[in-house]
């Protein structure tokens, strides 16, 4: 499920719980829910966006570090750690965990009108600095078996912190990092036949597939550049052979002369909806 709340206002305490979470969640806490429902009264009829803290919980958020990029398969469930300060009022007991919690967030789009976002199915840690000071470690969880995330959701998304207490009150910052989520790439290689006469052709063959968050299933990357590469035996060290293109279903294949032992791969780059990746050497004994 796509976590999207349509409530205007929290009402009630931390265990509300008005939306519902994935089963894979379900018996871990309710904070999911309550974060997620304080992100919509906070984002919901707004025209424009800052960085001031939205709500009326007085806390701010500074110092957040997030994964520069999230890999993110068909099923396995993942999660990245997310570090932060958080400043409250002295009034504010944060190591009330029935009455305070407090997490980071990520949201794809704009704050005011954001097409996904997603939360830790826990609450943030905090260690206190100082009365009025914390720094804070939380994740973000991600489950793509659960239709969590669609294939336009690739790409970089924004984070923030949130927090929410018993009352009902909520006070939430964004755009304080980014992040890549991508779909997760596989890259394979055989090359044959083997073994092979010095001076013959080398067939290599392989596929580039991507996660689709749709159907929970790996299909090729159609049209992109991949690198051939060769490892001498006894050598540590992989050079470019030749740079091609992947057809319109992610396979790869190209021909080499036979010219000495070694191991042969794909490479891919990458792009910012889809991380790099390289195949495992498949060696070649030329005779």
């Amino acid at each position: 499920m796509r976590i999207r709340a349509t409530v205007a206002a929290v009402s009630g305490a931390l265990a509300l719980s008005a939306l519902a979470v994935p089963a894979a969640q379900a018996d871990s806490s309710t904070y999911r829910a309550d974060a997620a429902k304080a992100f919509a009264a906070a984002t919901s009829g707004k025209s424009a966006f800052s960085t001031a803290v939205e709500g009326n919980l007085d806390v701010s958020f500074s110092n957040l570090k997030i994964a520069k990029a999230v890999k993110v398969g068909i099923k396995e469930h993942v999660s990245t750690k997310v570090t932060y300060t958080l400043t409250h009022a002295a009034d504010i007991d944060i190591a009330d965990e029935e009455n305070f919690a407090n997490g980071p967030f990520i949201y794809k789009g704009s704050f005011d009108a954001p097409d996904n976002e997603l939360f830790g199915v826990k609450a943030a840690t905090c260690t206190p600095t100082s009365e009025t000071t914390a720094d804070c470690a939380g994740l973000i969880d991600i489950y793509p078996a659960d239709s969590e995330l669609i294939n336009s959701d690739a790409g970089t998304w924004h984070a923030g912190g949130l927090a929410i207490n018993s009352a009902g009150d909520y006070g939430i910052q964004g755009d304080l990092g980014t992040t890549l989520v991508q779909r997760n790439s596989k890259l394979t290689v055989n090359a044959s036949p083997e073994p092979v006469k010095k001076g013959k052709t080398i067939t290599v063959t392989g596929k580039l597939s991507r996660a689709n968050w749709e159907d929970n299933e790996y299909h090729g990357y159609a049209s992109q550049p991949v690198k051939l590469q060769f490892r001498k035996k006894g050598s540590s060290t992989y050079t470019t052979v030749k740079t091609i293109k992947t057809n319109s279903t992610g396979n790869l294949k190209t021909t080499v002369t036979a010219s000495a032992d070694g191991y042969f791969r794909y490479a891919f780059a990458g792009t910012s909806t889809t991380p790099a990746v390289s195949a495992a050497g498949d060696f070649v004994d030329v005779q």
